[in-house]
């Protein structure tokens, strides 16, 4: 077996262009759009004379249509504002934040003001509040005191967020979220 040469870095399959340009294109016909540029429907001759005229790619954007739809722009200029475009979107997406506030069944009032204080704080700011009852060694009997707890301090909470689901026991810990309520 032949060792590869040495600074040789094996690549994968030759990946595909994410658009057809210019004579990559197989449609006959196409319709053209453009800046500068009224939308029309030519012929593939016709519309690559066009943008070698303009110097600039046939860019096949909405290859599904009848007929393709092709743009007069430069390529890379367009890969560059389609990135641009996509960060954008993925910066204004909404990202959920999770806080957690633990109780115990014997959780006292004092406790739960301040706990609930900050629940206020995290839901306000729109973040998800996790609640939940840690049960440790025998407390685990108390399932029905954690029930109540949490009920009791989600209900303290209603003018600032809701209960998403009602508190549910996984292992040790009885569990409700509360999101924050839309704001007007």
């Amino acid at each position: 077996m032949a060792l590869p040469r040495r600074g040789f870095i094996p690549r994968g399959p030759k990946r595909e262009a994410e658009h057809r340009i210019n004579r990559f294109i197989t449609a006959h016909e196409v319709r053209v759009v453009g800046e500068n540029i009224e939308s029309t429907v030519m012929s593939l001759e016709k519309a690559l004379a066009l943008a070698a005229e303009l110097e600039v790619d046939l860019v096949e954007i909405s290859p599904n249509a009848a007929p393709p739809v092709c743009r007069l722009t430069d390529y890379n200029k367009f890969l560059y504002e389609k990135k641009k475009k996509e960060k954008e979107i993925k910066a204004k997406a909404q990202k959920t934040v999770l806080k957690e506030i633990r109780f115990t069944p014997n959780t006292d009032d004092h406790d739960l003001d301040f706990k609930k204080k900050h629940a206020i704080k995290f839901l306000e700011e729109g973040a998800k509040v996790k609640i939940y009852v840690q049960f440790k060694g025998r407390a685990i009997v108390f399932k029905d005191r954690g029930e109540l707890l949490l009920l009791q301090f989600a209900k303290s909470l209603e003018d600032y967020g809701q209960l998403e689901s009602l508190p549910n026991l996984e292992g040790k810990r009885m569990i409700a979220f509360l999101v924050p309520k839309k704001k007007k």
